[in-house]
């Protein structure tokens, strides 16, 4: 897919489509092969649990409120990174990372990954979906690998 020239207005995803991905609102504002850019509206207490993706660079341009994200699955050694307005988070492809609002309040941020792949159809077929099974089957067909759960959870 080409990028075309234009404005994606604040109130608006692409062609209009809006998404329920793990609690949060997402609208695309960019998406092309070479990469592809959301906002998202992060309710208190919602979070994308540990994942992967091993095509993708990924980042999140906090715009309000506080985020953090954890890395260091892959040593056992996870610790949190936190976030606030103006801050990007930068998560390497094949870094498994988790993003959480652990603030109390509501969060706003920018997403991007580079190069799209299949995130964009991933999207589409997460909305509205509330079982973890489920979520993590669509992702693995989509390049988006996620953790086991750990032995205590």
């Amino acid at each position: 897919m080409k990028e075309t020239a234009g404005v994606t207005v604040t109130e608006a995803g692409l062609e209009g489509v809006t998404w329920n991905v793990v609690g949060q609102i997402y609208k695309p504002k960019l998406h092309s092969d070479n990469a592809m850019l959301w906002s998202a509206l992060v309710p208190a207490d919602t979070f994308v649990p540990p994942h992967v993706h091993p095509l993708q660079d990924e980042w999140i341009l906090v715009t309000g409120g506080q985020m953090e994200v954890d890395f260091g699955f892959e040593d056992g050694k996870v610790t949190a990174h936190k976030a606030g307005p103006g801050d990007l988070i930068r998560m390497p492809m094949g870094v498994a990372h988790g993003v959480y609002n652990r603030s109390g309040a509501e969060a706003t941020c920018v997403f991007g990954v580079a190069p799209a792949r299949k995130l964009y159809d991933l999207f589409y077929a997460l909305d509205g979906v509330t079982d973890p099974q489920e979520l993590v089957r669509l992702s693995a067909l989509h390049e988006v690998d996620f953790l086991p759960p750990p032995p205590d959870a």
